[in-house]
Order: C-alpha cells, then sequence, then structure tokens
C-alpha cells in the first residue's frame, strides 16, 4: 500500500512515539511528512527555549512553531527588539518564563496579551511585578517569582501588589525578601481562587508586619502547599488554620548528619504540629529533614501518594511508614547519598497496593528489582537513575510481566517550572 494511502490519524499516532530529532529527520524526507511532523497534536504542552542566538531567526522559523501551535516559551533574551520579535512570531503564546534583570525588561510583558503562566526569575536588581507589567493580569492563573527581590516599599504593601490578579490559581514565591507568614496572611486574602501556594521560608524584612489575625475564609480553596527550608520557623499557628490541604511540600536544608539534635527536635515537633491536623492529606513529599522515625506517626493515614528523600532511611522505619499509611497507591522513596539496597526487597511485602514506584537502582540487585513483578496492582515504574545495566533490567522486568508493568527511566524537569525543590 502506498504511504499516502494510509489514514493521516494513523501516521499522527506512529510519529507520537519518534524522539525531537527523530520526528525532526522524518521532517526532512518529503512534503507528505513534513505537515505531518507539523501538526499542533505532537507538540502539544510542548516547550521551545529561544535564545536569540544571532539575533533574529527566520520566518520560516516562525511560521513552523505557530504551524505546531508552540504557546510554552522559555526565552534567555531580554533585549526588547527580540521580544519584539518574540511577540511578533508567536501572538499566542500562553506561557513564558524569563530571566530579567531589569525593570524596563519587566515592561516588555506587555506584548504579550495572551499570557496565563508566567516565570519571572533570577534578578540581581530589586524588581516591582504587579498588574500593571502585565497587559491582562486578569487572565493569569499561573505566577512564578523566583530570586527576584521585592523593593522594600512594596513589601509593606503586598496585597495591593497582587490585588488585580484575582484569578491566580498557582503562586510561586521563592526568595523575594518576604517571609512566609506574611505572604500566608496577607496575599489569601486577595487570591481567592488560589489552589497552590510555593514559598521559601525564610526570615523576611525587618520591620515586616505580620497581622494578628489570619482571615480563614480565604484558605478554603488552597489545596497545595509547598514549604522550601522550612527550617526556618514558620508560625506554626498558621498551619493549623489550612485543614483542608491536599498535598503539602516540606523541603529541608539539612540532613540527619549535618545538624545537631537539638535542631533536629526543634523540626520534629514543627512536623508533628503541622501533620496533625490535615485529615484530608492526599500527597506529603518531604526532602531531607529530621529522621523518619520522629514524625512517621503523625503522617495521615488518607496519604495515598507519598515521598521520601531522605538519607539514611533504615529497615525500621520503612516498615512503620508502611504502617502508618497502609493504603499508599504511589511510593517515591530516594535515600540518595545513601542506598535502598536491600530495603528493595522489603517493598512488595509492605506496599502491596502500591501502582506506581519511583527508586533508584543503584545497589538493588537484580533478584530484588525483578521482585516488583510479584505486585499485581503496580503499573508504573520509574528508575531516578540510568545506565546500560538498569536499561536491561527494566526490559526484563517488562518481559515478565507481559508487558503489563510500564517502566521508565527519570524523566527530565519541566522547565517551566521553579527547580528550588530539587
Amino acid at each position: 500500500m502506498p504511504l499516502h494511502q494510509l489514514p493521516g490519524e494513523v501516521w499522527l499516532h506512529v510519529l507520537s512515539y519518534l524522539s525531537v530529532a527523530d520526528k525532526h529527520s522524518v521532517r526532512a524526507t518529503c512534503k507528505y511528512f513534513k505537515q505531518f511532523v507539523d501538526c499542533g497534536l505532537l507538540w502539544k504542552d510542548w516547550t521551545i527555549i529561544l535564545g536569540f542566538p544571532k539575533g533574529s531567526y527566520s520566518r520560516q522559523f516562525w511560521e513552523t512553531l505557530r504551524r505546531r501551535k508552540i504557546n510554552h516559551v522559555v526565552v534567555r533574551s531580554t533585549k526588547e527588539k527580540d521580544l519584539k520579535q518574540l511577540a511578533r512570531g508567536l501572538p499566542s503564546i500562553t506561557s513564558l518564563v524569563m530571566d530579567i534583570n531589569s525593570q524596563e525588561s519587566l515592561g516588555y510583558l506587555k506584548y504579550f496579551p495572551q499570557l496565563t503562566h508566567l516565570a519571572v526569575r533570577y534578578s540581581s536588581n530589586s524588581l516591582l511585578l504587579d498588574a500593571s507589567t502585565v497587559c491582562e493580569p486578569e487572565k493569569m492563573t499561573h505566577l512564578s517569582i523566583c530570586r527576584v527581590e521585592f523593593p522594600s516599599k512594596s513589601r509593606q504593601r503586598l496585597d495591593f501588589v497582587f490585588q488585580d490578579f484575582v484569578n491566580l490559581t498557582s503562586l510561586v514565591c521563592h526568595d523575594t525578601g518576604i517571609s512566609a507568614p506574611y505572604i500566608l496572611t496577607v496575599i489569601l486574602c486577595r487570591l481567592p481562587r488560589l489552589k497552590h501556594l510555593s514559598l521559601t521560608c525564610g526570615s523576611g524584612v525587618k520591620g515586616q508586619r505580620v497581622p494578628a489575625s489570619f482571615p480563614g475564609e480565604a484558605t478554603l480553596g488552597l489545596s497545595s502547599l509547598e514549604l522550601i527550608h522550612c527550617d526556618h520557623l514558620l508560625l506554626r499557628e498558621t498551619m493549623k488554620l489550612l485543614p483542608n490541604l491536599q498535598t503539602l511540600v516540606l523541603v529541608y536544608m539539612y540532613s540527619v548528619y549535618d545538624v545537631p539534635s537539638q535542631l533536629q527536635l526543634t523540626a520534629s515537633e514543627d512536623m508533628k504540629t503541622w501533620l496533625s491536623g490535615l485529615h484530608h492529606l492526599s500527597t506529603l513529599v518531604i526532602k531531607l529533614g529530621p529522621r523518619v522515625h520522629s514524625y512517621v506517626r503523625f503522617i495521615p493515614v488518607s496519604v495515598s501518594r507519598l515521598t521520601l528523600r531522605v538519607p539514611g532511611l533504615n529497615s525500621g522505619e520503612f516498615a512503620s511508614v508502611a504502617s502508618q499509611v497502609p493504603n499508599l497507591l504511589h511510593l517515591h522513596v530516594d535515600t540518595w547519598p545513601t542506598h535502598l539496597g536491600t530495603l528493595a526487597a522489603e517493598i512488595p511485602q509492605l506496599f502491596p497496593k502500591l501502582q506506581s514506584l519511583k527508586v533508584r537502582g543503584e545497589h538493588v540487585s537484580e533478584e530484588d528489582f525483578l521482585g516488583f513483578q510479584k505486585m499485581a496492582d503496580l503499573r508504573y515504574v520509574e528508575m531516578l537513575d540510568s545506565s546500560p545495566q538498569s536499561s536491561k533490567v527494566a526490559a526484563k522486568l517488562q518481559m515478565l510481566t507481559n508487558y503489563r508493568l510500564h517502566v521508565t527511566m527519570s524523566h527530565q524537569r519541566d522547565i517551566l517550572e521553579c527547580h528550588c525543590s530539587y
């Protein structure tokens, strides 16, 4: 049968399995395949990184991106002429990541009227990002500000800075010079639709006033909270006023090997306070911090998705986790720089209901890794490290389960997301 007689949807399905490089190789063969490779369905949610290395891109380049319906861009240039060219070439951009170094560069955001997702990162100067810097602030649903300090005057009136971003559902504020308790008590008043909030728990600035009362009604929609560097004390009472959280991420600056016992004790008490009242919590992520045995009994039994990126996890702690969350469906365990080792052999017995599993395969024997086939409900295994040997073991595991089990190597990070928690 001639190739052009196959239905177009068949070719799109086949091409969807190819890497970007392979797609481009197929595209170069003829005009017939070029039209399929440039179909927007093959590039859905794909992000392009633009550096403008030679000052500009060709007209054909922009036409190709428009045919592919590329709407997510990471731009490495802050020159006005480059951003104007980007706005002309891709007028329908909805997601934009920028490294901005001046207030003037921030003003160029007005060239992008369709923005719903914006990430501004890594400025050496103080910048004021408010509703006046974007074209239509009411369209914004996701805003990420990382390592961009606000001017000192604006920190005191943060509620007015964000008051026009009324439809934000996700807000990331990392290293902005504003304390986490202040953001919690002020910003939530202005953002009633907020679902996800990520903060670095720094000490804030001198003289920054934290309201005595907390607007509890404003937190009803907040379902996900991420606290980076939470060894800085967050107001314990504040966490008690967020009982409806479904996702909690706690990232510490230290591990059990490099802090005094008194600091670990304080962190354990904080963990107890934070976790005790979260009866609706379904996802819990903990990176570093105190020993697992110091807080395991406070993990809500409602948790079905658990990530433990903690070194030195031992067999007793592993068993205690299994006992505390008997209905766990998704487990991500990474004990680096120590090794999971023989603990991998205990996973099928301790967590029989797992549907997905993420582990680091180094120092896990082939026998223990292949033992995951015993888990009848397991469908996905992701290996956090990759090597020729691990690829062979992964293929063998899939074959032993008659490909019921899908095994992949670690995925790349989403470049649209802030990586402070990694």
